[in-house]
């Protein structure tokens, strides 16, 4: 029996007016009675194919493979592309920083004090097999997300109270007093589940069984590990809202899988698929050569991003004794040679990463301002006196080296906070005071880091520390990074132009404690929980900035990662067989291939 108390209220009706969309600040751009989205052809026709390997990976989905279709938990490896299959209450405008409109829902009304939120269904709304979507779906599956979904869901719906169902086509979600103001419109674009299909089938296990959809597509063919296509609902219910006119027109997306990237790569040049975000510097600069493109069959585009970059980097896992004391994660930062491996690697494609909000207004730099300072001075009884002390000047950046691939200067540097913490060289390596060695391994699922980890780890060697890279599959990475079983890894973690919640999950305390949650290394910071509360709180847009940005000075000072690279831009490559809207594309996201369609249909 699902646990029911905390969800058999009955909240009172909110009061304010019907609302068409909702932001985090209440600014939109378009208004009730809009035709589309100012970055697609309304006319676009539908028709052909488009197939890529798949540019992000979310909860629980791998790059590398996939072994369910359920993308919503823990257990599995989920299909790249299953969010094409569900409709949600609202979806997002890519040419705003966060406003979200109706989809199944034609409308929101919200209480006076922002804690109860009433969405008015859609009676039109149907499931593929043509039942109709309700309000006991949806209640159903914001319950099952919080109470069972992946720990990352789970934790953004922390502070959404109750969840109920008024007749069939009315919900009403309750939220906590003081919670992140990003929550609703989490909530809001969360997938909606059919009750009845779970009726017989456990939510929580990793299943290959097609789940029943609302959405534009439903999967169609597939094979584990190799590929999953999605093909177009004919019949979709929503195909002609304002939300998605002149979307979704291909018949079949398709995901490929590669173990390799140089396989994967391969596979473009064969037209094996027909769209490509390059995330190698190497092979974009020498590779892209081939015939095909020489003769135009084949395009190249470099297109900006103005999302923020967010954090890249090997994050440190400090639950490990070996990083509990931040000289030693400096020192590790001194001996990445970030000059050197962009010259000679990476052909000068990237920039330096110094920050958890690169390439955004939130990410803090030079001596704090008034405002900042005003917010340091009423933290700072959270603060060690030398984070304290840190805070007052310019942020903490990693040091830029001379290039040459081993900076002496650097190297000494670091050899001297080693000491400082109590680490001495016996017999060539590096021991603390019971004569422990100084281990740290690199763990990875596909080794195209690897060339860029091997100078990192020389130069960790000549200080003494016992360095490796272990390459596994990736459902042994997935569940060592889920229990936090490793040294260091690579990721890349990105905020949203207004993040909330999501930082909870990254940096919280609570997070550093749950297994499968993003906060790889372990922050358990009262200073950093406190800001990221200013963050939650924050009344305008201004406030945000600057909460964001003492966050951002604290994180740095915490040094809890080898910060890596960024580009800021995306690099694209596709078959010449796509025609796209003449509009500008939208600043917060490619639209690709939402927006886009096959030349000749």
């Amino acid at each position: 029996m699902l646990p029911r108390r905390p969800f058999a209220q009955t909240p009172a009706p909110p009061t304010g007016p019907e609302r068409h969309g909702l932001s985090t600040f209440g600014d939109l751009k378009y208004p009730a009675d809009f035709p589309h989205f100012d970055y697609v052809d309304p006319q676009a026709p539908k028709g052909g194919d488009f197939s890529q390997i798949g540019p992000t990976a979310a909860y629980n989905q791998s790059f590398q493979t996939f072994n369910s279709l359920n993308g919503y938990i823990l257990k599995g490896d989920g299909a790249q592309g299953v969010d094409l299959i569900f409709d949600a209450l609202m979806t997002r405008a890519f040419d705003e920083p966060d406003a979200v409109y109706g989809l199944v829902a034609k409308s929101v009304a919200v209480s006076e004090d922002g804690t109860l939120y009433r969405f008015r269904l859609r009676p039109e709304a149907r499931f593929h097999d043509g039942s109709k979507l309700t309000s006991a779906d949806v209640a159903f599956s914001l319950l099952m997300l919080k109470l069972k979904g992946h720990p990352i869901i789970a934790q953004n719906l922390r502070d959404m109270t109750s969840v109920t169902a008024e007749g069939e086509d009315a919900v009403v979600l309750r939220f906590a007093a003081k919670r992140a103001r990003d929550v609703p419109l989490f909530a809001a674009s969360l997938p909606i589940f059919s009750k009845a299909y779970y009726t017989a089938k456990p939510f929580d296990e990793s299943s290959l069984d097609p789940p029943l959809g609302s959405g534009p597509y439903k999967i169609g063919r597939f094979e584990v590990g190799r590929y999953i296509a999605y093909e177009r609902v004919p019949d979709y219910w929503g195909a002609d809202l304002p939300v998605n006119r002149g979307t979704n027109n291909f018949d079949v997306v398709r995901f490929e899988y590669f173990r390799d990237r140089e396989v994967g790569f391969e596979g473009f040049k064969a037209r094996t698929y027909l769209f490509r975000e390059e995330f190698t510097s190497r092979t974009w600069a020498t590779q892209y050569d081939f015939p095909a493109l020489k003769d135009g069959r084949v395009k190249q585009e470099i297109t900006p991003d103005d999302n923020p970059s967010g954090a890249q980097g090997w994050f440190l896992n400090i639950r490990r004794p070996q990083f509990s004391d931040p000289r030693v994660r400096e020192a590790l930062s001194c001996a990445f040679d970030f000059e050197w491996t962009n010259k000679n690697l990476m052909f000068d494609a990237y920039k330096r990463t110094t920050s958890f909000f690169e390439n955004s207004d939130l990410k803090a730099e030079g001596p704090p301002g008034p405002e900042e300072l005003a917010l340091i001075e009423r933290i700072k009884g959270r603060l060690t006196p030398e984070t304290l002390a840190e805070l007052t000047g310019e942020p903490w950046s990693p040091p830029a080296s001379d290039g040459s691939g081993q900076d002496r200067t650097l190297l000494r540097k670091a050899a001297a906070l080693l000491r400082e913490a109590g680490w001495t060289i016996k017999d060539g390596s590096l021991v603390n005071a019971k004569g422990q060695r100084f281990t740290i391994e690199f763990l990875d699922d596909e080794g195209s880091l690897e060339r860029h980890t091997a100078p990192f780890i020389k130069n960790l060697k000549v200080l003494g520390i016992d360095a490796s890279f272990r390459l596994v599959d990736p459902p042994q990475y997935q569940r060592r990074l889920n229990d936090f079983d490793f040294d260091a890894t690579v990721r890349r973690f990105s905020v949203s132009t207004v993040p909330g919640e999501s930082l909870r999950a990254f940096f919280g305390s609570r997070a550093a404690r749950t297994p499968g949650s993003n906060n790889l290394s372990g922050i358990a910071s009262p200073a950093v929980d406190t800001l990221i509360e200013e963050v939650i709180a924050a009344g305008s847009r201004d406030e945000l900035r600057t909460a964001c940005r003492v966050l951002d000075r604290v994180l740095r000072a915490g040094r809890y990662w080898v910060p890596q690279w960024y580009s800021g831009a995306h690099r694209i490559a596709y078959w010449d067989v796509f025609e796209r809207p003449k509009a500008p594309a939208p600043r917060y996201d490619r639209a690709i291939p939402l927006t886009w369609w096959a030349r000749g249909t």
